[in-house]
């Protein structure tokens, strides 16, 4: 919640939201126009079904642009939704009738971009990124084609990974060959879609390590509700429409019940959205406010020391954790240090801090309810319209966080600053983990009698909070964080995190010595936005890797379409990630906070079988999001494209094909979970067509077989 966040829909869209064309999708051509420097002021754009494309060349400098028909008609001329700059590699809502507010974006080098509209919902998403990098032909006369197949067998050199009269068994077939004269002649199984998994017969599983890990990313309010007796904890509600921003009732109890889902994957370990307390209440929701918004996602911390309600109990976060290390799966929590959440009606009235215009009505008065939470919008407001009641300078703000906490533009709080550290991302109060100053506890918790935060003495803000975080880590022996908006705090909190969780997970093992798993240390992966492989300064300040965004915006759809072409990427990465024992990256194919490669970069089960293997064996560690293997679709998504990323675990339409296409995961998964030279080891192409590979690691050695396109 925010004095400043946008209230209402423009008049321009008020207008033509009575137009029936602007929530249908556009079926004649759309172009893209504007005021660009040095390029055509109207571009066509290629469709593919609800996908409209082109890709640009474009010089350094700011742009102007919409996309729209020839006519520029109302339902077809999108413009933006928000007044500030687009940045890249971002979704954001549109409106589809716009009149005085085009896309702008500025640029920082002249290069390619690929533009992207999305009309699959009424708030179409754009995307802005560089267009995926193309492979250079030698000459111009030679022309790269992709290994085709016949669904006969095949003959290939394994070029001495396995010696002479070896036994080497196809893992998904079961097939089992001997090496002759350095080849094998085998037939890939009928739904492998051409690709073979080699082994030694007598191969044994690697050991886990954390540079060969599978990391399976649930957003637990969306995965599994195992206990719905705890779906409405702090008199949190539905909207009664489309359930964008409620909680679904997802839960601990839920995430158990399919730990053996998990671990058939082949899953190594799994990131949990955090499990600890958020707001109670709800904000408005997406740039247009169409949504009542609560902190499903676990990114609006209220308390640390306290699991949210809507999680479960302690005793069901133990049993999750014990069950999933009996699995041999590793627990991974997603943290936040950077902000709180926003204020909400519903911790307002709870806590007793901020206030109102109006003060010759009871707050029961001014919103018809006693429980300020149950306020709804009229025909004409949104669920930002409750702001107009706030008074944002109220003294009694500062009996929230207090000053010492938080910075916000709110009341006598010091402002947000303008550079990474200090400024306030989306609104959120921004913590003051780099002040020195001693702190006493958050002024509201003096109201919140269930707190488990106590008074340190000589503790600052950062002190507070890498404590609260590590106790997790003592108390349940989590494995690793997943740390959220890495770039927005400085490298010396990140690094006091990870000594502190290191201590507590080496304390942790030693008080539970008959439920230690292995000698490996406490890990940390981190969201830095657009970070590549490459390495930085996260990795001298505790982090073991970063979450790379490169794959999903620049290769996979290439890898996709023809496996053989990810070897320029896995030469790429194994020379980056596996010559340096203190860097790894964790790479995606889908993410809450990008898209879904399913119905955005996959169209169909085929495409999405396609992408498993090229993905899967990269080097480092990757992260499967729930529903990649079971080709999850799109939820609705309102003035807010990333709500769409997040819909519910499709458990009722695993069957069929898609039964097939999990198989086929699984396969792949588990292959990769038994060769830790996947992802750590040395990358050797072996052939061209078909397209062979070997990986070796310590003695480990896997080698994938692409017979090519059927």
């Amino acid at each position: 919640m925010h004095k400043n966040m946008p209230a209402k829909l423009t008049a321009a869209f008020a207008l033509c939201a009575l137009v029936s064309a602007c929530n249908s999708t556009p079926t004649t051509s759309l172009y893209l126009k504007g005021s660009m420097n040095d390029w055509s002021t109207s571009t066509p754009m290629t469709q593919d079904g609800h996908i409209y494309q082109v890709d640009i060349v474009l010089p350094k400098g700011e742009h102007q642009f919409e996309i729209a028909d020839q006519s520029d008609t109302c339902g077809t001329r999108y413009g933006s939704d928000i007044a500030e700059r687009l940045k890249l590699n971002r979704d954001y809502a549109s409106n589809a009738c716009h009149e005085e507010q085009p896309f702008t974006i500025k640029l920082f080098r002249q290069a390619s971009y690929r533009i992207t509209l999305d009309t699959s919902e009424s708030n179409a998403a754009l995307n802005i990124a560089l267009s995926p990098k193309k492979p250079v032909a030698l000459t111009p006369a030679i022309t790269k084609t992709c290994p085709s197949w016949d669904g006969g067998e095949v003959t290939f050199s394994v070029g001495g990974a396995f010696a002479e009269g070896s036994e080497v068994v196809d893992f998904y077939s079961g097939n089992i060959a001997t090496v002759a004269n350095g080849k094998l002649t085998m037939t890939p199984a009928a739904q492998s879609r051409g690709l073979m998994l080699l082994e030694q017969a007598n191969h044994q599983p690697s050991e886990f390590s954390w540079d060969n890990a599978s990391v399976y990313f649930v957003m637990t309010d969306r995965f599994n509700n195992g206990d719905p007796s705890n779906d409405n904890s702090y008199g949190r509600t539905q909207d009664g429409d489309k359930e964008i921003g409620t909680f679904h009732g997802g839960d601990l109890k839920g995430l158990t019940q399919k730990l053996d889902y998990v671990a058939d994957l082949g899953m190594t370990a799994i990131w949990i959205t955090a499990p600890y307390e958020q707001v109670h209440g709800w904000v408005g929701g997406g740039n247009n406010g169409d949504f009542k918004h609560y902190a499903y996602h676990g990114y609006y911390v209220m308390d640390y020391t306290k699991l949210d309600a809507n999680m479960g109990t302690n005793e069901d976060l133990q049993e999750f954790v014990d069950e999933a290390h009996a699995r041999g799966i590793r627990v991974v929590f997603d943290i936040v240090m950077n902000h709180t959440g926003y204020a909400t009606l519903a911790d307002m009235q709870e806590y007793g801090f901020g206030g109102f215009f109006n003060k010759d009505k009871s707050p029961a008065e001014l919103f018809g309810t006693e429980k300020w939470t149950d306020w709804k919008p009229k025909g004409y407001e949104s669920w930002h319209d409750f702001n107009h009641y706030v008074n944002f300078t109220d003294e009694n703000w500062m009996n929230w966080w207090g000053k010492d906490w938080i910075r916000t533009d709110i009341a006598d709080y010091d402002d947000p600053g303008y550079d990474e550290i200090t400024k306030s991302l989306a609104y959120l109060p921004d913590f003051k983990t780099e002040s020195n100053k001693v702190v006493d506890l958050p002024i509201f918790y003096r109201n919140k009698k269930d707190t488990n935060a106590v008074k340190i003495e000589g503790y600052t803000v950062r002190d507070y909070i890498t404590h609260w975080l590590s106790d997790w880590v003592l108390e349940y022996g989590i494995d690793g964080f997943r740390v959220d908006t890495a770039k927005h705090v400085e490298l010396e909190s990140w690094a006091a995190l990870k000594t502190r969780s290191q201590q507590a997970f080496t304390e942790w093992k030693q008080a539970n010595p008959d439920k230690v798993l292995d000698d490996n240390d406490f890990w940390m992966t981190g969201e830095v936005w657009a970070q590549g492989v490459a390495r930085n300064g996260y990795f001298d300040s505790g982090f073991d890797s970063l979450i790379n965004f490169d794959f999903q915006n620049e290769d996979a759809e290439k890898v996709m379409n023809c496996m053989a072409d990810a070897d320029e990427v896995y030469q790429h990465y194994a020379s980056k990630i596996n010559t340096d024992d203190s860097f790894n990256m964790l790479t995606y194919i889908s993410s809450h906070d990008t898209k879904l490669a399913f119905g955005n970069m996959t169209r169909n089960l085929q495409d999405q079988k396609d992408i498993a293997a090229p993905f899967m064996f990269l080097p480092g560690a990757v992260q499967v999001y729930y529903g990649d293997e079971s080709a999850r679709s799109k939820g609705p998504s309102g003035s807010d494209p990333h709500q769409g990323t997040r819909s519910d675990m499709n458990w009722g339409s695993i069957q069929g094909p898609r039964a097939d296409l999990l198989a086929h995961w699984q396969k792949v998964a588990q292959f990769r979970k038994r060769h830790v030279a996947i992802g750590a080891g040395q990358h050797q192409r072996l052939s061209e067509a078909p397209y062979v590979f070997s990986r070796t690691h310590n003695g480990d050695t896997a080698v994938v077989v692409w017979a090519g396109k059927l």
